[in-house]
């Protein structure tokens, strides 16, 4: 049985049964995703042939991007550490076996190399917040994400503290450190990913399965292929952000790009004016002085701006990782995007968003700010996509091959 819709399934869903209800064809393994964001990590599980039951998440600007692009999900606002594990079962009508897993990437800001690599950053104790409400819920598995840097010795306590609440009850992986660009994506975006099993419920994982890819090498150049270049920086509203694109090739990155839509994912809308109009929104301009212009074409790709430190992408390489700046809690600081590597300006938040593997009809705020804080914060939904289609096999390997039908618009 197929875990996902047509476009024309997907928009002739009845909207009445949006909300998390039990209806035929919606898949039955259910994970909740903490700190989810705009969804990156739940568009993998999804992809993987997951129902994404339930997501949680304290930002009010992410939470309503994914309740746009997730809306049979259910949605809960909130800080984990108000959560345990009995209170998120509840919330999310999982009882009797019905949670499959626990997925999530917790704050790294105090992890991160860009950051301070404060040892008491508040948000440090989230992670083990993650474990706690793991330990609680008993899951069939789960998977946490985090930047390398959380492995630095400095922070051994935290994860100590952290594995102290499912040790004994979860087969531990080793941390897996893995580049999002061996997977398929454009993005040399490099993350850590902590899994845990039960043996009593699934077949074994191990570390070369999750660690293999045979996709094919995507570059800064495929990804961008398509979409227009030349842009506007008059646009600066939502309605003039929708433009026409097109995807070229027929491989695995392309695919994803206007295809692969899980059941019941993605706002219909956008879902429409992309098979009607191909157009696709996230095309914002950015007003830059003719110096700067100038400055910008000046540069040699794979170099960065003396002033701006803005990096200009290499058409044959692959895009760095996308830094998501600063929240309105920490100065709101507008993260330094890269220069796009023909034309004299910086990318739009869709250009942001192909590079870190998202699809064009998944929808992101409005204004840049919100968009590239979303886009720079969210997992890589390819390298997501992979490893969780791998614990996907474990638990059902007869799904194999079953996970999605192939459909491109």
């Amino acid at each position: 049985m197929s875990l996902s819709l047509t476009l024309n399934e997907t928009l002739n869903y009845d909207i009445s049964k949006m909300g998390g209800e039990s209806v035929s064809r919606k898949p039955t393994a259910n994970v909740v995703d903490l700190f989810s964001g705009a969804g990156g990590l739940s568009l993998g599980a999804a992809r993987a042939g997951f129902c994404v039951k339930g997501a949680v998440e304290i930002d009010p600007e992410a939470i309503s991007s994914h309740k746009k692009n997730f809306p049979l999900t259910l949605h809960f606002q909130t800080d984990i550490s108000t959560l345990n594990g009995n209170r998120l079962r509840d919330l999310f009508e999982l009882h009797n076996g019905d949670l499959t897993g626990i997925i999530g990437g917790p704050p790294c800001q105090g992890f991160s190399s860009m950051g301070k690599n404060d040892t008491n950053d508040v948000r440090n104790s989230l992670f083990s917040g993650f474990f706690r409400i793991v330990s609680e819920a008993k899951p069939k598995f789960y998977l946490a994400e985090n930047v390398p840097g959380i492995l630095k010795e400095k922070y051994s306590g935290i994860i100590r503290e952290a594995y102290s609440f499912v040790e004994e009850q979860y087969i531990m992986l080793p941390p897996l450190v893995l580049a999002a660009s061996d997977f398929g994506a454009p993005t040399t975006r490099t993350r850590v990913f902590f899994i845990g099993y039960r043996r009593d419920e699934m077949n074994p994982i191990t570390r070369e399965t999750l660690s293999y890819s045979e996709k094919e090498t995507t570059h800064v150049k495929d990804a961008l292929e398509g979409l227009p270049t030349l842009i506007s920086p008059t646009w600066q509203t939502e309605a003039e952000s929708w433009r026409v694109v097109e995807v070229a090739g027929n491989g695995f990155f392309a695919s994803r790009l206007h295809g692969q839509i899980p059941y019941g994912m993605g706002d219909p809308s956008a879902i429409e004016r992309l098979k009607k109009e191909r157009k696709v929104s996230g095309f914002l301009g950015t007003k830059h002085s003719k110096e700067v212009a100038t400055r910008y074409a000046n540069i040699e790709n794979g170099k960065s701006d003396p002033i701006s430190k803005s990096y200009k992408l290499k058409p044959d390489g692959f895009c760095p990782t996308l830094r998501a700046g600063t929240g309105s809690d920490h100065g709101s600081f507008q993260a330094v995007r890269p220069l796009h590597p023909t034309e004299p300006r910086v990318i739009t938040p869709r250009e942001a968003a192909r590079l870190q593997g998202f699809p064009d009809w998944f929808q992101f705020p409005p204004t840049k700010w919100h968009s590239f804080r979303q886009i720079g914060s969210s997992v890589c939904p390819i390298i997501a996509e992979h490893i969780l289609g791998t614990i996907r096999k474990a638990i059902s390997p007869t799904l194999e091959g079953e996970l999605l039908n192939e459909h491109k618009y």
